[in-house]
C-alpha cells in the first residue's frame, strides 16, 4: 500500500485482484448508469472557496453521529456481498471501522451474518434492512440486531423493486460463482481473492441462508429480491419497524423533500440522502444536488447524512458544507476491502481524513463544527 495515494489507486488494483462479476457488482449502476455519473460529475462541479492567512495550526476531524463520538464525519455504507470482494469482508471492514473511530454499517445481503460479525469485533455496529414480504423475518432479523447491540438499523427505503444492473446479468453474478468456464479462468488468475474466500466463514447469504423456508439455497441476489423484497412497502411499516426497534433508527434513500419532511415526522433519528448510488432509479438526480434542499427542511428536526459519489476529502467537505451532518461511503472503502482486505479499508479511510484535514485547513476551517456553505464558491 505504500505507492498507494488516492481512492483511485485502490479501485484500480481491487479491478486486478477480484472476479469481474464482483467487482462489477460494487462498481457499476443501474441501466444506462446516468444517475452513477451524475453523482460524481455534479459533486466535482462544486468549488470551494480558498482561504489564506488563517490560523489552521490546530484541526480536528472529529465529530459525533447519532451522540456518539466519530474520529471523522464518516459511516461505512451497507454494501451487500461485501465477503465476495475479500473472505470475511464483513468482520474486516468493521475492524478497520472501528480502528478509525467510526461506524460500519452491515448489509442485510451480506455475506458473514450478524452473529458473525458480533462475535468478531469489540463494538457494536449499525444493521441496515430491508423489509420484505415474509414480515416473521424481518421481526427476527430486528430482534437479531438487538441481540447484537447493534448501534442503529438503518432501513432502506428504496430497494422495493431491484433496478437492472446490466453488468450482473451479463457476468451472470451468483454468491458463490458458478462453475462455468469463464468464471474459473477469471478465478484462477485471482489466487489471493480465491484463498481468502476459501478460508472465510461463509460463501453465501449469511443473514438468509437456513432463516426462510424455501430459500436454503438461494445464491442470486435477483432470486431472492423478486421472491422477498415488497413493492407494498409503506409509512405503515416504517412505524411498524419503529415500534419493534428499541434504538436508533435512520432512514436511507431520501430524495425529495416532502419524503424527508414525512421521515421526520415518523421519528427517524437520522435520514441519508441517497439514490442508491445510481443503482436504482437511473435518470433520478444526483444525491449532492437534492442534499441542500432536504437539510434546509428538516436539518433542525433530524440528522441529515449524505450518501453518493464520494472518493476524496473535498467531496467529505462539499458534502457537509451543504448540510450533511456526516457521510457514508461505499465504493471507497469496498476499492479498498477488495485491494487489500482490512489494511486496504484502512487505507481508505485513512485517505479520506488526510485529504479532509487538508482541505479544511486550505479553505480556513479547523473544525467539523465550522463547516458550512461559506466555503463554497457561488454557483
Amino acid at each position: 500500500m505504500r505507492n498507494v495515494t488516492c481512492i483511485e489507486d485502490l479501485r484500480t488494483i481491487a479491478k486486478r485482484r477480484v472476479p469481474k462479476a464482483f467487482f462489477d457488482y460494487t462498481d457499476a449502476g443501474s441501466y444506462a448508469q446516468d444517475t452513477l455519473r451524475a453523482n460524481r460529475a455534479d459533486l466535482e462541479r462544486i468549488k470551494l472557496r480558498q482561504r489564506i492567512l488563517v490560523d489552521v495550526s490546530q484541526r480536528s476531524t472529529a465529530t459525533t453521529i447519532l451522540g456518539e463520538k466519530a474520529a471523522m464525519p464518516i459511516m461505512l455504507a451497507p454494501i451487500g456481498l461485501c465477503g465476495m470482494q475479500h473472505g470475511d469482508g464483513e468482520i474486516l471492514s468493521c475492524r478497520a471501522a472501528q480502528q478509525a473511530g467510526v461506524p460500519f454499517t452491515l448489509s442485510t445481503m451480506s455475506v458473514c451474518s450478524i452473529e458473525d460479525v458480533a462475535e468478531a469485533v469489540e463494538h457494536p455496529f449499525w444493521f441496515q434492512l430491508y423489509v420484505m414480504r415474509d414480515r416473521g423475518f424481518v421481526r427476527a432479523l430486528i430482534e437479531r440486531a438487538a441481540a447484537a447491540k447493534c448501534g442503529a438499523l438503518v432501513l432502506t427505503l428504496d430497494l422495493q423493486v431491484l433496478g437492472q444492473r446490466h453488468c450482473d446479468i451479463k457476468n451472470g453474478l451468483t454468491v458463490p460463482p458458478q462453475i462455468r468456464l469463464r468464471n474459473i479462468v477469471d478465478i484462477a488468475t485471482k489466487p489471493s481473492w480465491a484463498l481468502s474466500i476459501l478460508r472465510a466463514k461463509r460463501r453465501t447469504f449469511g443473514n438468509l441462508a437456513g432463516h426462510v423456508k424455501g430459500m436454503e439455497n438461494v445464491n442470486s441476489l435477483a432470486q431472492w429480491t423478486a421472491n422477498q423484497f415488497d413493492p407494498a412497502l409503506s409509512w405503515q411499516d416504517v412505524d411498524w419497524v419503529r415500534g419493534l426497534w428499541p434504538g436508533k433508527l435512520v432512514l436511507k434513500g431520501i430524495m425529495d423533500v416532502d419524503d424527508a419532511r414525512l421521515a421526520a415526522k415518523a421519528g427517524a433519528d437520522a435520514l441519508v440522502v441517497s439514490n442508491h448510488g445510481g443503482r436504482q432509479l437511473d435518470g433520478a438526480p444526483s444525491s449532492i444536488s437534492a442534499l441542500a434542499r432536504i437539510a434546509d427542511a428538516v436539518g433542525t428536526q433530524t440528522e441529515v447524512h449524505f450518501d453518493g459519489g464520494i472518493r476524496s476529502g473535498q467531496d467529505l467537505l462539499r458534502a457537509l458544507a451543504l448540510g450533511a451532518r456526516a457521510c457514508m461511503v461505499g465504493r471507497s472503502y469496498i476499492y479498498g476491502l477488495g485491494a487489500g482486505g482490512q489494511a486496504g479499508v484502512a487505507k481508505a479511510l485513512s485517505i479520506l481524513r488526510a485529504e479532509l484535514d487538508v482541505s479544511m485547513a486550505l479553505t480556513g476551517v479547523k473544525s467539523v463544527a465550522e463547516i458550512n456553505r461559506d466555503i463554497l464558491m457561488p454557483a
